[in-house]
């Protein structure tokens, strides 16, 4: 351990920083709505891309849903959120953020409990969750949510950070390589698990957040009930298993997440909701 704790004191940290630094700068722009800052090198074009590929194989391996009337729903939630994204959007003089989305709202088939949003607006939902989401307000949770994502470009932005966390791990093999390979791997170790738990799990954590934030605000601005969103992620805490320490996960908890949708919704009501 003493060989460690020298060689960190020695170490010039700058060979590290200062790239991972430019990185940061160059590529850090802000979400819209919350303000938030973010990291993103990637550009939408390329995002959007691979993203419309993925999403058209998607829907050739899987089968779409036979219920007419559930499929029917999603399609409708979708188009009435959609259409309160592009009001936000265009009352803030931010279209360009959205002008390349090519919507598409799909229900699929499958026990999943599961929905997603990939970049550009292509959207699925699967049929395993549509009894907890019980009735279109429910729904409209589960799609603004996802929509959500999209819109705060989440996706962008994790694959920013994990080629901001390649390259520091790149850096650092670089100036631990005259080390012992014990020590060497002992900083790898260290820096992978660093990256994991003091970063990228944090920031999954922030997402899931802002997505439940801005979902409420498309979902009442597209008329529906947010209060909804209190007993829909009710109903998935019920059903979901045990669940591990919060800091170890991707997702906040089941009580933190109600308890902050509570808190959001008098504001999100009265700043938003349909006159």
């Amino acid at each position: 351990m003493n060989h460690i704790v020298k060689f960190i004191k020695n170490l010039s940290f700058a060979k590290i920083l200062l790239p991972l630094f430019i990185l940061i700068i160059v590529g850090c722009t802000t979400v819209p709505v919350t303000g938030r800052s973010r990291v993103n090198f990637i550009p939408d074009s390329t995002i959007m891309a691979t993203s419309f590929q993925e999403y058209d194989k998607f829907l050739k391996e899987n089968e779409l849903s036979k219920n007419i009337k559930q499929a029917a729903m999603v399609k409708r939630v979708g188009k009435n959120i959609r259409q309160a994204v592009e009001k936000y959007f265009t009352e803030q003089g931010m279209t360009s953020e959205i002008n390349n989305y090519k919507w598409e709202f799909n229900l699929v088939k499958g026990e999943d409990k599961n929905a997603w949003c990939m970049p550009g607006g292509k959207v699925v939902v699967y049929e395993g969750i549509m009894p907890v989401a019980k009735n279109e307000n429910g729904l409209a949770v589960i799609m603004g949510h996802e929509i959500a994502h999209a819109v705060a470009k989440h996706g962008n932005e994790r694959m920013s950070q994990g080629l901001l966390i390649q390259t520091g791990g790149a850096l650092l093999s670089v100036v631990t390589n005259k080390q012992s390979a014990i020590s060497k791997q002992a900083f790898m170790t260290a820096y992978g698990i660093g990256a994991q738990l003091g970063f990228m799990l944090p920031y999954s954590r922030v997402h899931e957040k802002e997505a439940d934030y801005l979902g409420l605000i498309f979902m009442t601005m597209a008329g529906y009930d947010p209060n909804e969103a209190v007993s829909f992620w009710k109903r998935m805490a019920a059903g979901g298993s045990n669940q591990m320490p919060e800091f170890l996960s991707t997702h906040p908890s089941g009580a933190t997440r109600i308890s902050e949708i509570k808190a959001a919704i008098p504001e999100i009501s009265s700043k938003y909701k349909q006159k």
